[in-house]
């Protein structure tokens, strides 16, 4: 039912991380990040191209979800109850959900986590417990989605946090249609990419900031 959601464009969430229930959210206006248009800060760049953070796929799917539910200052509440937790961690199981984390001396100190479905990657949460710790993870997944073919990467919503990287919002029917067209995709979710992989891409979509 869960994938039948996310195919059809509609995303679960709950009132506070102590809620029972599950809500349906399908916005007017959607948030997404154009794949082909994705920006990178130069100062960000630069900290993405020093190996400042060990960068890992799928190390710690259930810990990434639950740092993303925790409380943080500024943020006393979160959207991620125990019946997501629950589901996320079966889409992990069975290969349809994915977590980019960053690591710093054997700890991880920021990363992301959302679900893949053909083409389109939807993006749940992220969390950072260092300096640019959740944004490097987010240039990772980019760079996955764009070498494994990925047409969508769905943010729900657009934050100030992700209009520096080109985060823009659509109408739900122009949502459906670039969906439509993205589900059908073959992709592949990479786990490790080559470090000169790595290097060209934040060449090639650094903006001066």
């Amino acid at each position: 039912m869960l994938l039948r959601a996310y195919a059809c464009g509609v995303f679960p969430m709950a009132e506070g991380r102590e809620d029972p229930e599950l809500h349906w959210i399908d916005p007017k206006r959607r948030g997404v990040l154009p794949l082909d248009r994705f920006h990178l800060p130069h100062r960000l760049a630069r900290t993405v191209r020093s190996n400042r953070y060990e960068v890992r796929c799928d190390s710690a799917f259930t810990e990434t979800v639950m740092a993303c539910a925790e409380a943080t200052p500024g943020r006393n509440e979160t959207w991620i109850n125990q019946d997501i937790l629950r589901l996320m961690r079966q889409l992990f199981e069975l290969g349809y959900a994915h977590s980019v984390e960053t690591w710093d001396d054997g700890k991880m100190v920021g990363g992301l986590y959302g679900v893949s479905l053909g083409g389109a990657f939807f993006g749940e949460s992220m969390f950072s417990r260092a300096r640019d710790a959740s944004k490097v993870a987010l240039v990772h997944l980019v760079l996955r989605l764009r070498v494994g073919g990925y047409r969508l990467l769905d943010t729900q919503f657009v934050t100030e946090h992700l209009k520096q990287f080109g985060a823009i919002e659509i109408s739900r029917a122009e949502y459906q249609r670039q969906l439509a067209a993205a589900i059908p995709a073959p992709t592949r979710f990479y786990g490790v990419v080559p470090d000169s992989l790595v290097s060209d891409f934040t060449q090639s979509t650094t903006q001066i900031s």
